[in-house]
């Protein structure tokens, strides 16, 4: 099993290629004007510079392909903006034809390679068993389990458990043991749970592991507030750990996925609804007496009180902070298709249009789940930090409609807050695709 001794060369080479590929490409797409020592020497240096503070070539095992083309899309936003500038300066003649097609061809092949690198090296590892990391686990909690899982159920990654030691049910292990085994199998990453390990033996393990050049990455407990973001400060020479602002709270983020929802919504309202509510209405109202949306409070942003609206899909009843269960009787016929599409909750895009709530976004609860799972469930209430959404990252996940058992909602709430700390707008567009492919798939919980 070959363990990727060579992978401290990939790196270089793609770097090589990059530019390589935006340098010729100047003598393919521009003026032959263009290419003299002075420009290539800039725009090299440039391209350089870019990529280390956006960090373009950080691409790990573990990144995400939309991290890649975000990463792509910023290094050649500035790419475009030095060389509009260079050309604006010295060459009068280059039209911006060329620029665009300059920038677009580089982008394209750049894009091409960096893509087939990251593909084919998790082919490599996946059927040729190279750029391998042999790893051990270091705990007993349900987080150590689903480390586990995940790295059993993603073999492309390249990460092979050798062992998995549970500190607390073998009370003969110690920590030297660990040490010997890891020496022995010349391991090469550690992943320990804080929460499994003593203050002592988590100093001893980061000693060793420093000592011994073996990567460490410890793992915070579920409930702990290291769950989420960190960042380290130096005050001097103290280190200081700060929690980092969430995404939304950043205002161009948070402008960014406000003239998303204001483009979203006013799509689906001007080309869905306003012929769907014509049609549903009809329906509605020839089945059952009553109005045809159905008006409820629930908690927003910062837990403020706004009226949701949707589809009525049930009969007028008196039991509306009662959640829908599974043959509810409530659900009209109509209601039990609309409710099994999710057609019923279109019309919550008039609230997000209205600043109530986002196109994604954590569900809105009840306030009477609010009041049960407030206290109960640790870091509920982190929920509110952004507006609600009409769908989220839990619901495509399958945590969605009635709550049977507290692990439901805590699912549903790791999943909400993995949202918040992590939100892009990528994120947004992938849980938007994967929303409308739940809905022609169906689920099983949309009842």
């Amino acid at each position: 099993m070959q363990k990727g001794r060579y992978s401290k060369y990939i790196r270089p080479i793609i770097i090589f290629i990059d530019l390589l590929v935006i340098n010729l490409l100047v003598l393919v797409c521009l003026r032959s004007a263009m290419s003299n020592i002075g420009y290539h020497l800039i725009l090299s240096t440039f391209w350089l510079v870019v990529a280390y503070y956006i960090g373009f070539y950080e691409v790990y095992r573990t990144t995400k392909e939309t991290t890649i083309f975000t990463k792509l899309l910023k290094q050649f936003l500035f790419i475009s903006l030095i060389t509009f500038a260079y050309v604006g300066f010295k060459y009068k003649f280059v039209t911006t034809k060329e620029i665009f097609t300059y920038i677009l061809v580089s982008f394209i092949l750049v894009g091409f390679f960096k893509f087939l690198v990251f593909f084919l090296l998790k082919k490599y590892r996946v059927h040729y068993r190279g750029n391998i990391r042999s790893v051990i686990i270091i705990g007993s909690k349900q987080n150590t389990a689903e480390l586990v899982n995940y790295f059993t159920q993603n073999p492309y990654l390249g990460y092979v458990i050798v062992r998995h030691f549970d500190v607390k049910k073998d009370k003969t292990l110690s920590v030297q043991n660990i040490f010997e085994f890891i020496s022995e199998n010349k391991i090469e990453e550690v992943y320990a749970s804080l929460d499994d390990l003593s203050k002592n033996e988590t100093e001893n393990l980061i000693e060793f592991t420093d000592n011994n050049f073996i990567t460490l990455r410890l793992i915070p407990d579920n409930k702990s507030t290291l769950y989420r973001n960190l960042a380290v400060q130096y005050y001097g020479i103290i280190p200081i750990i700060v929690l980092r602002k969430i995404p939304l709270e950043i205002e161009v983020n948070s402008r960014l996925k406000r003239s998303f929802d204001i483009v979203f919504s006013l799509f689906v309202i001007i080309f869905i609804l306003s012929w769907l509510t014509i049609i549903l209405g009809l329906l509605i109202k020839i089945e059952s007496r009553g109005p045809i949306f159905f008006k409820q409070n629930r908690p927003g942003f910062k837990e403020k009180d706004f009226l949701c609206y949707k589809f009525r899909s049930m009969m007028i009843n008196k039991t509306t902070e009662k959640e829908a269960t599974r043959n509810d009787p409530r659900v009209t016929k109509i209601g039990k298709f609309i409710r099994k599409t999710s057609i019923d909750e279109l019309p919550q895009f008039f609230n997000v249009l209205l600043g109530d709530m986002s196109v994604v976004g954590p569900r809105p609860h009840l306030w009477a789940q609010n009041k049960v799972y407030g206290t109960k469930v640790k870091k509920y209430m982190i929920r509110h930090h952004v507006s609600p959404g009409v769908t989220g990252l839990a619901q495509v996940r399958g945590f969605r409609g009635e709550i049977e058992t507290d692990e439901d909602m805590v699912n549903r709430i790791k999943y909400d807050v993995f949202y918040i700390e992590n939100w892009s707008i990528w994120m947004d567009l992938k849980i938007i695709i994967q929303t409308v492919i739940n809905i022609f798939k169906g689920e099983e919980k949309a009842y």
